[in-house]
C-alpha cells in the first residue's frame, strides 16, 4: 500500500506521526480529566495522582485537566511543524525560504494583480524583480529586434530571434538558486565563445531542439521556476529602423543609438508584423499595464510597432503606466526631459492611453553623475503634464555604481498607484 511508504526507513516521518498520536491522546487525556470524564480512566487516575504528588497533593483536576490538554496542544504544534518540514525538504531540498514564504508564494502571490510590463533591456529587468515579490500574475512582453553582442551574432549565424532581452527577463522573474541565475549571466571571455553568454546559447539549444522559438521561451521557463512568463511580442524576424533628421533611415538597432543623432520615428522593417496571440490576449486580461523603463527607441517603441499591441493598450480596461527613465541615452534621446519621453510614447499610444506617468525625483549620487555625464547621459528631469494622468514623482534610484530604479521602490510604487488611482480619476500619490 502506498500509505505503508510514509513509514519506510529514512523518510523523517515517523517519530512526529507518533508525536503527533501521543499529542492528541494528551489534549483528549486533558479534556476528560478537567470534565470528569471516563474516557481511558486508568490513565486518567495515574496522571491525577502524579500530578497531586507534584503539587503536594493539592492539584485540582481542572487545573491538571487543562495543564495536560496545554502539553498535548503543544506536542501537537510541534510535530505539525516538523512533519510539513520533513515533507518540505524532501521535496525541495536546500531550499532556505521557510514554511511561511513557501505558502506565501505559493498562494498569496499567485492571487495577486494581473500585471503586464512592456519593454526590454535591464530597465524591463529592474521592474520584474520587483513586481514579482508581489503578485505570479506577471507577463513581460519583450523586444526581438536586437541585432547586437550575442543576441545578433545567434541571429546571423542559426537564424533565431534575438534571446538577450528574454534571458534577462527570464532571469529576473527567476525563483531559483542564484548559482543558476549566475549560470545564465554567465559571459564566456575566451576562445570562439567569447562575448556569448550560457543563457543566450541554452536559449539556442532549446530552439533547434523544440523547432520553435516561443517553446523555447516556456521550457526555459520552467527550468529557471519563473514567476510569472516571458513573450516576444512577435515571432518574425524583424528589423528595427529609425528616421533620423535629414529624412535618412538606420538600419539595425544596434545602429540607431549614435551621438549628435536626432531620432525622428522608429519602425519595424517588414512593417506591421503579427503580434504573438498570447501577448495580445495578456494585454486584454490585464489589471495593469506598466510601459518601461527602457530604452526609448529601442526596447519600448519595438513593441508598440508592433500590429495591434498599440491598439490592445488603447482598448485595455487596466491601469496604463509610464515609467520614465532615470538617465538620458546618447544618441537616442539626448537633450530630452521627462515631458519629451512621455509624449513619445504617448505619440505611439495616444494621449489617453496613459493614465499614469512615474518619474524619479532623486538625484544620483555625484561619482555615479560624473562618470554618465563622461559618457553624455545625464538625469531626467522637468515636469509633465498628459490630460487628466496622474503624474507621480518619488525617489525611485539605487545607491550605487549604476543610476538607474531600484526594484522594490518602484514595484511598491506601481502597486501603490494600483490601489489608489482608477482611470478618469487623477488621484495624487502621497
Amino acid at each position: 500500500m502506498r500509505i505503508a511508504r510514509w513509514f519506510l526507513p529514512g523518510l523523517n516521518i515517523k517519530r512526529w506521526v507518533f508525536l503527533l498520536s501521543l499529542g492528541v491522546i494528551m489534549a483528549g487525556e486533558g479534556i476528560a480529566i478537567a470534565s470528569d470524564l471516563r474516557f481511558l480512566a486508568r490513565i486518567e487516575q495515574v496522571l491525577l495522582e502524579f500530578g497531586r504528588s507534584i503539587a503536594g497533593g493539592q492539584a485540582s483536576p481542572v487545573g491538571l485537566g487543562v495543564a495536560v490538554f496545554v502539553v498535548g496542544v503543544g506536542l501537537c504544534a510541534y510535530a505539525v511543524n516538523r512533519l510539513v518540514h520533513s515533507i518540505v525538504g524532501a521535496l525541495a531540498p536546500g531550499a532556505t525560504d521557510s514554511l511561511t514564504d513557501i505558502v506565501f508564494q505559493k498562494r498569496y502571490l499567485e492571487r495577486g494583480p494581473r500585471i503586464v510590463a512592456i519593454g526590454g533591456g535591464s530597465g524591463l529587468s529592474v521592474l520584474l524583480r520587483g513586481l514579482k515579490e508581489y503578485t505570479n500574475n506577471i507577463t513581460a512582453i519583450v523586444t526581438v529586434a536586437d541585432d547586437g553582442g550575442s543576441s545578433g551574432r545567434l541571429r546571423r549565424d542559426i537564424g533565431m530571434l534575438p534571446p538577450g532581452d528574454v534571458r534577462n527577463c527570464l532571469v529576473a522573474l527567476a525563483d531559483t538558486e542564484p548559482l543558476m541565475e549566475a549560470l545564465f549571466q554567465h559571459r564566456f571571455r575566451k576562445g570562439e565563445l567569447r562575448g556569448h553568454s550560457f543563457g543566450n546559447l541554452f536559449l539556442a539549444a532549446m530552439t533547434e531542439m523544440t523547432g520553435d522559438f516561443e517553446e523555447a521561451v516556456r521550457q526555459s521557463s520552467k527550468v529557471l521556476a519563473i514567476r510569472g512568463r516571458v513573450l516576444p511580442s512577435t515571432l518574425e524576424n524583424v528589423t528595427l529602423c529609425a528616421e533620423v533628421a535629414g529624412g535618412n533611415v538606420v538600419r539595425g538597432e544596434s545602429s540607431i543609438p549614435q551621438p549628435g543623432r536626432q531620432i525622428r520615428r522608429v519602425f519595424l522593417d517588414p512593417p506591421d508584423p503579427q503580434p504573438l496571440p498570447e501577448a495580445i490576449r495578456a494585454i486584454e486580461e490585464a489589471d495593469a499595464i506598466v510601459i518601461g523603463p527602457g530604452s526609448l527607441y529601442t526596447s519600448i517603441m519595438p513593441n508598440l510597432s508592433v500590429r495591434g499591441i498599440a491598439e490592445a493598450v488603447r482598448r485595455s480596461k487596466a491601469l496604463r503606466i509610464y515609467v520614465c527613465n532615470v538617465m538620458t541615452q546618447p544618441g537616442e534621446t539626448d537633450g530630452y526631459d521627462a515631458a519629451a519621453h512621455v509624449l513619445a510614447v504617448a505619440g505611439a499610444l495616444g494621449e489617453d492611453a496613459i493614465d499614469a506617468v512615474v518619474c524619479n525625483s532623486e538625484e544620483a549620487p555625484e561619482p555615479a553623475r560624473r562618470r554618465y555625464l563622461e559618457q553624455g547621459a545625464v538625469p531626467v528631469g522637468g515636469d509633465v503634464e498628459l490630460g487628466g494622468a496622474t503624474v507621480v514623482s518619488k525617489p525611485l534610484v539605487t545607491r550605487g555604481d549604476y543610476v538607474r530604479h531600484d526594484p522594490h521602490e518602484l514595484a511598491k510604487c506601481i502597486m501603490r498607484l494600483m490601489g489608489r488611482v482608477r482611470k478618469g480619476r487623477n488621484v495624487v500619490l502621497s
